[in-house]
């Protein structure tokens, strides 16, 4: 069981990644996109104050699940986790994180563009 939850978490994260990042192309998804984004700011800024800078809760239950199937060492991100897996490399933190919030705050400010100030053109 906990193997599956382990990949369902996983999807879940690159399904969330990857809408947060693109979800603002497509006129039909611009809405949910917003939505989505200020859920993801909300938790990593404010449930962030009481448990740290980019709290994901589904990070965590996921490092929960990776712990019982005898992970260790796990860093604070996902990002930061699957580049690792993916480069077979040890990435900077830094780095990742720096990449992450620029990609983020891109799509963030694409989404309010398309979704208030150009609509009102």
């Amino acid at each position: 069981m906990y193997v599956f939850l382990d990949w369902f978490f996983t999807i879940l994260h690159l399904i969330i990644i990857g809408f947060n990042l693109l979800g603002w192309i497509w006129r039909k998804t611009r809405k949910l996109h917003f939505v989505c984004v200020l859920l993801t700011a909300g938790s990593w800024l404010i449930l962030g104050i009481w448990f740290g800078l980019g709290y994901c809760p589904i990070t965590d239950w996921q490092w929960q699940i990776k712990e019982k199937l005898g992970a260790t060492n796990l860093p604070n991100s996902f990002i930061k986790y699957f580049v690792d897996k993916v480069t077979g490399g040890d990435v900077s933190s830094s780095f990742v994180d720096i990449v992450t919030a620029s990609c983020f705050i891109s799509a963030v400010c694409l989404s309010v563009y398309l979704n208030f100030i150009k609509k009102k053109r």
